[in-house]
């Protein structure tokens, strides 16, 4: 039997024979008396599968449980097709310009109602990392990333050859002219390195052979053309098949290959389970297996959501959280709404400048988004954000929030906050500090606790624990 854990909010520690059991690790989380479900698993899993949570949601969670819950994230409310088919309708937002793109991208993640999708589109423009500097178009941007929404958690086979189709990932990848006489190297190399396969599972033979075959397709004035006599029909040897192959048949052949599921699981693992350790073989092959069937990213994101390894504490702040998770989460939990135009400066401060991966691998993550710089500047954004002065205003006001929820009196409004944005997991000590802290300040301000309570939440969201996923 596993011995209780240090911090109140996370289940039990399995045991090393749970540990080593991709049965048990992939086997549906269900409460009990080792590992109950409470408020801070409710709020990982909001991190996690969405952005955050508010007050509301949380509660929310807390009545209907895990797998209820994760239903909702997965199918939400018949209101996220209104609301999708609104955002989808803003045709002007693609004839301005990627400072107009990122903003609008940003205000839709912290108003849908469906999350999950939003934070899968995100995942994905990750993975197929297409930089708005290069391609030059921001047309052609709005219609890549809306690619990567309309799959998000759909099929990865479709998403894949949709990709391979796409203007904006050519041009960005110097792949936007492929003749016959000099076969372009550049977008099967990201194929089978990036989106696919990974190193090692292919030969440089295997590139020149699959960049025949994709031969014929050009990117002319921001639309793709084929030209049949710039094609390349003779016979090309891919991965062990043999035939006159094109670019369809490219995408074919990595997709049935074995390194290719394992290499989407692996990364997905990372979003959503953790990225401190990586994962053995035994445990991500049976997701491999069942991904490879058919390709569906809903139902493996499914299993890993609803899984015992996800609510465990291999999984529990086992992430630092990205600069939007980071700064969407806040907005989110105070239920207010900001200047997305500045927010998206502020983020790309940060290190994630929407619409502008850094590499064609996209952002590292993990410990790179956390170091002296962007310390100091999560703090300066914090401080920017709750301060309730410019450049964002008083649109959040945490003493508001609390009041909403019930809350009285300036310590039954700082108990909130800490409840809100980290739960239990502060340590004891630390927890009655910051309460301390804020008493006198709140005493000297009569009946209206709202500065201190603005500092306090700046205090709070700039803690170690809440820059942890």
């Amino acid at each position: 039997m596993a011995g209780d854990v240090d911090r109140p909010g996370q289940v039990a520690v399995p045991t090393a024979g749970e540990l080593t059991d991709p049965d048990w690790a992939w086997a549906a989380y269900e409460p009990d008396a080792r590992r109950p479900w409470n408020l801070a698993l409710a709020a990982h899993l909001y991190r996690r599968a969405a952005f955050g949570a508010n007050w509301q949601q949380l509660q929310q969670a807390l009545s209907e449980g895990p797998q209820a819950t994760v239903d909702r994230l997965l199918r939400p409310p018949t209101d996220a097709d209104t609301f999708n088919d609104a955002y989808d309708g803003h045709e002007d937002v693609a004839a301005g310009s990627i400072d107009g793109l990122r903003a609008w991208w940003l205000r839709r993640m912290i108003e849908t109602p469906h999350p999950l999708l939003e934070k899968m589109t995100l995942f994905w423009h990750g993975h197929f990392a297409t930089n708005a500097g290069a391609v030059k178009n921001p047309r052609l941007m709005h219609e890549h990333v809306q690619i990567l929404r309309s799959h998000a958690l759909g099929s990865f086979d479709v998403l894949l050859k949709t990709i391979s189709r796409d203007p904006a990932t050519l041009i960005a990848l110097g792949a936007d002219v492929n003749r016959k006489a000099a076969p372009n190297e550049s977008f099967v190399r990201a194929l089978m390195e990036t989106f696919t396969l990974g190193p090692g599972n292919f030969t440089e033979e295997d590139i020149g052979e699959a960049a025949r075959a994709m031969t014929g397709w050009f990117v002319l004035r921001g639309r793709l053309r084929y030209l049949p006599r710039e094609h390349d029909d003779g016979v090309k040897r891919l991965l062990g098949r043999e035939g006159s192959l094109a670019a369809d048949d490219t995408v074919r052949i990595v997709l049935e290959e074995s390194a290719t599921p394992r290499t989407v699981v692996r990364k997905l693992f990372r979003w959503l389970i953790g990225e401190t350790q990586s994962p053995r073989e035994a445990l991500i092959a049976p997701l491999a297996e069942s991904f490879a069937r058919d390709y569906d990213v809903s139902r493996l994101v499914e299993t890993m959501l609803r899984s015992n390894l996800f609510f465990s504490p291999l999984s529990y702040r086992q992430r630092v959280k990205c600069p939007i998770e980071f700064a969407v989460g806040i907005v989110r939990a105070l239920e207010g709404m900001v200047s997305t135009t500045q927010l998206a400066q502020d983020v790309a401060g940060l290190g994630q400048d929407l619409y502008r991966p850094p590499t064609v691998r996209g952002w590292r993550g993990g410990r790179y988004w956390i170091n002296t710089a962007t310390q100091v500047g999560r703090h300066n954004l914090a401080v920017a954000l709750l301060q309730g002065t410019e450049p964002y205003g008083d649109k959040l006001d945490p003493w508001a929030i609390a009041r909403k929820y019930g809350c009285t009196t300036p310590e039954s409004a700082a108990r909130f906050l800490l409840e809100l944005f980290v739960q239990e997991d502060l340590d004891a000590s630390l927890r009655e500090a910051l309460l301390a802290d804020m008493r006198p300040a709140a005493a000297d301000r009569g009946n209206d606790p709202t500065a201190t309570l603005r500092r306090l939440a700046q205090a709070v969201v700039t803690l170690p624990e809440f820059q942890l996923a």
